[in-house]
């Protein structure tokens, strides 16, 4: 890897498939009565959250307390930010206290980046406005994989508001580079701009898409959240309109093969862009992902931090 993680396209298939390797011994951790490994012993990552987030920074915050590096939490609230410094100065005072790596979100797509030019430690992005999420993308697939296996040649269709979706992107990229393919469906309105310079499918009917001529063809289904809080009005007409049109309903879960997973980042609006029907039945990857998410982040954090050291002391550290 290099010494950031930004974009999931940074990823070869070698190292995104070297992460998700390691994500599996790290998984198999969660199972033990003491969850704990001294492979980052006196190192210091700070999670420093522009955006409120409770599943991302809680993964973070768990995956390097396992790794047993100590941990530090700074969001905006209660810090400087709110005192009106700026990112470059809140940045630059974090790092100058030797820390290690700095887990960023915030609510400007790009700002991640901006920071790796100021900082000189180790930079992971954790969510930058509608840009990226490349851990999220990272844990979709890993989630994938246990549950489907070899994800090359699989069919990955993605639906729901991916105009605010920064996983969206992240996912496409991750599983082009894994072997997959990709089609994205949404309401016109919530398709991105350039979404033609995207490696992947698209589509406005998911009800085709499901049951038209790919019936049968479709491996999993990833729902997207749509974002009240990024919107200012006039996406589609009326919630319920929504649901019926690109809703993961029990009608359209029936369209399914047996097999074929559910995801949904979270958090999820239940009646919206997903049924209880899908986020509960047995082909629900939800607390997977979630599962999954502090595997894949301990697996990031290894090998950002402690890379240099072979495979065989992590196998050893972790008694496997």
């Amino acid at each position: 890897m290099t010494s950031h993680l930004l974009s999931a396209g940074d990823l070869s298939a070698e190292h995104a498939l070297t992460i998700l390797d390691s994500a599996e011994q790290m998984y198999a951790i969660q199972s033990r009565p003491i969850k704990k490994l001294p492979t980052l012993r006196g190192r210091t990552v700070v999670n420093l959250f522009f955006e409120d987030s409770t599943r991302t920074r809680s993964s973070f915050e768990i995956a390097g307390k396992w790794l047993s590096a100590d941990v530090i939490n700074i969001s905006a609230k209660g810090s400087s930010v709110s005192k009106g410094e700026s990112l470059r100065d809140t940045a630059l005072t974090v790092a100058a206290m030797g820390v290690d790596a700095l887990v960023v979100r915030h609510a400007s797509s790009g700002a991640v980046q901006r920071i790796t030019e100021w900082v000189d430690c180790h930079v992971i992005n954790a969510g930058d406005g509608t840009h990226e999420h490349p851990t999220q993308a990272l844990l979709d697939a890993f989630a994938l994989r246990r549950r489907i296996g070899d994800l090359t040649g699989k069919h990955v269709v993605i639906v729901g508001d991916l105009t605010h979706s920064r996983v969206a992107r992240s996912n496409v990229l991750l599983l082009n580079t894994l072997g997959a393919r990709v089609t994205l469906v949404a309401p016109p309105t919530l398709m991105p701009a350039a979404v033609h310079t995207w490696e992947c499918a698209t589509s406005w009917d998911l009800d085709e898409v499901l049951s038209g001529k790919a019936a049968g063809d479709v491996d999993a289904v990833m729902t997207l959240r749509v974002q009240r809080e990024r919107m200012s009005g006039g996406y589609f007409p009326t919630e319920r309109e929504y649901a019926i049109s690109y809703g993961l309903s029990p009608r359209r879960l029936s369209m399914l093969s047996e097999d074929a997973p559910v995801l949904h980042p979270g958090p999820m609006n239940r009646g919206l862009e997903i049924s209880s029907a899908a986020a509960d039945g047995p082909r629900s990857l939800v607390l997977d992902q979630v599962k999954a998410g502090v595997a894949v982040r301990m697996s990031v954090l290894y090998h950002l931090l402690a890379g240099a050291q072979p495979a065989p002391v992590l196998e050893e550290a972790a008694g496997l």
